[in-house]
């Protein structure tokens, strides 16, 4: 990280004086160049391995954490397991004196010119880090890299027994996200077009639907158009291929999202715009510790063995007091180490009964008190990076005699991503194929994006493989020559005893404006959402009007 030079040029010259009668070097008259310089060269010359063993055991052990990790350690990581160093200005050492009675193994390696303190650029930014300077970490022996030790140890998580009741894994994520790019086709996703969701998603979860679109827009499915969001071509590219490489492509796509897991992990909210998080890097710690075999396995042994192989997944420099992510049922912040199962912990069952479960990954189960786990086959297809396969049987679309048009779950996706834009979604029934209705409103709007009846009789017919019931194929051509022929309405119906009755409300200010088409002398149609207006206005008059509207 540092050479012993550029490490004491950091020191105050206090500092390196008190180092210097550690090793027997007065440098009371020099400056602080020269200090540093004959300082370092002294350093250098030690047998520094033989120096360790002579270390108390405390002060070895801290040691020993450097070399583990490289040489260099983040300093709230490594102050939590070997105490801190009081920083101190010239005057406050003068005074304190703290090298007589050091207040940690870390402070009484400090004076001693072992361990040293200073900023990296890492990957997650610039990180304060506790370091050995290059001359000493090259005399101690190196262990083994710490991703080789944490992939050997994770075979040392036991398999459980296979539980009598779990919840299998499913390939609906490719499913809910066509539905979703058809209907950012129809409507750009506008915010009136989310009350649909509940009705046409096979799970509605907030939360995965947050993702779906996520990873569709960081995938370039999805653009930004005034007022929403739409389709792309390349969600066309995605919507031909096969069920498991569309799942793969999602996969891959979560791994280096940046939809962020933690803010949508049940039980914690995250606040405040002054620190931010990196989601990859629990992903990654996640998926590096995964057993790759296809035994199931107690969640809890999974969280334990991350905290106890890596727990500053996240962190990377060890801080636990600057985030702020409050607990939702006792309403307070979580900080500090000792709340890691309910921050880290919380994340990663999320991650694994959510995005994993989510995108056909895993399998899930509880068992008593313990929630369970299992690998798919899909799963560790791509953590073994095997190609998915790129072949599928799919089935036709069915056009029934009364214009509705039926997709099984195993249809061309793309057959019925086109079907939803000339047609209206029906609500979804659990274990029953996708229904769809053409309607005079959806014909209009197709027309509205360039999809003519003739375009649209010629895609109903191939995509069925048979010919369209004459019913369904003379409606379409009647509505490309007439246009809406009738309609159907919600209406509430006013009977009156007398003609002259209904003159009268037909007359009065308060009254006419609620009063629609006549049906006759006794009786009139009346808005669904007016019929209570008209009540109330017609009671001013004298008149009540009885009502077996729910």
């Amino acid at each position: 990280m540092r050479t012993l030079l550029k490490a004491l040029q950091e020191h105050e010259l206090i500092v390196l004086r008190v180092i210097g009668e550690w090793w027997e070097l007065d440098l009371t008259g020099e400056d602080k160049t020269a200090s540093c310089k004959a300082l370092a060269e002294r350093l250098a010359q030690l047998d520094f391995a033989q120096e360790v063993l002579y270390l108390g055991p405390e002060e070895a052990a801290a040691i020993q954490t450097l070399v583990q990790s490289n040489g260099r350690s983040p300093v709230a990581a490594f102050e939590r397991l070997h105490g801190e160093v009081r920083l101190m200005g010239p005057g406050a050492l003068e005074r304190e004196e703290p090298w007589f009675d050091p207040i940690s193994p870390v402070e009484s390696l400090w004076y001693r010119g072992f361990v040293y303190r200073g900023f990296d650029e890492t990957a997650e930014g610039m990180i304060e880090f506790y370091y050995l300077p290059d001359e000493l970490l090259e005399k101690l022996p190196r262990p083994e890299k710490p991703k080789e030790v944490r992939q050997t140890a994770v075979t040392n998580l036991t398999p459980v027994p296979e539980p009598n009741r779990y919840t299998p894994a499913s390939s609906s994520a490719v499913d809910d996200l066509t539905t979703l790019l058809a209907l950012a086709q129809r409507t750009a996703l506008r915010s009136e077009a989310l009350d649909l969701l509940p009705q046409v998603l096979l799970d509605a979860n907030a939360d995965r639907r947050s993702l779906l679109i996520n990873l569709a827009r960081e995938m370039e499915m999805l653009r930004e158009v005034e007022g929403g969001i739409r389709p792309t071509r390349t969600a066309v590219s995605w919507l031909t291929k096969s069920r498991e490489a569309q799942l793969r492509a999602l996969m891959d796509a979560w791994s280096s999202s940046g939809w962020n897991d933690l803010c949508h992990t049940p039980g914690l909210r995250c606040e405040g715009d002054q620190w931010r998080n990196d989601p990859i890097l629990a992903r990654t710690a996640l998926l590096d510790a995964l057993p790759q075999t296809p035994d199931w396995y107690s969640l809890n042994d999974l969280i334990s063995h991350i905290k106890q192989t890596d727990p500053d997944f996240q962190r990377p420099d060890g801080n636990y007091d600057t985030w702020y992510v409050r607990d939702v049922a006792q309403d307070n912040y979580l900080s500090g180490i000792e709340n890691w199962e309910l921050v880290e912990g919380r994340l990663l069952a999320f991650l694994v009964q959510g995005p994993l479960f989510w995108l056909g990954l895993a399998e899930t189960a509880v068992q008593g008190k313990y929630h369970l786990f299992r690998l798919t086959d899909r799963a560790l297809e791509w953590l073994a990076n095997s190609p998915p396969a790129a072949e599928e049987v799919t089935v036709p679309i069915i056009v029934q005699p009364d214009s509705t048009i039926l997709a099984a779950h195993n249809a061309n996706r793309h057959h019925r991503f086109q079907v939803a834009r000339i047609s209206e979604a029906q609500p979804v029934e659990p274990g029953k194929p996708y229904a769809y209705q053409i309607t005079p409103a959806s014909l209009k709007q197709a027309r509205a994006e360039g999809i003519e009846p003739d375009r649209i009789l010629t895609f109903l017919q191939e995509a069925s493989e048979r010919p369209l019931p004459a019913a369904t194929k003379r409606g379409i051509e009647r509505w490309r020559e007439r246009g809406v022929e009738g309609r159907l309405e919600t209406a509430v119906i006013l009977r009156v005893r007398d003609a002259g009755i209904l003159e009268t409300l037909r007359s009065n200010a308060k009254t006419r404006d609620f009063i629609d088409e006549s049906l006759g002398e006794l009786a009139a149609t009346v808005r669904l959402e007016n019929w209570q207006k008209l009540r109330e206005a017609a009671a001013q008059l004298g008149l009540l009007l009885d009502s077996t509207v729910q």
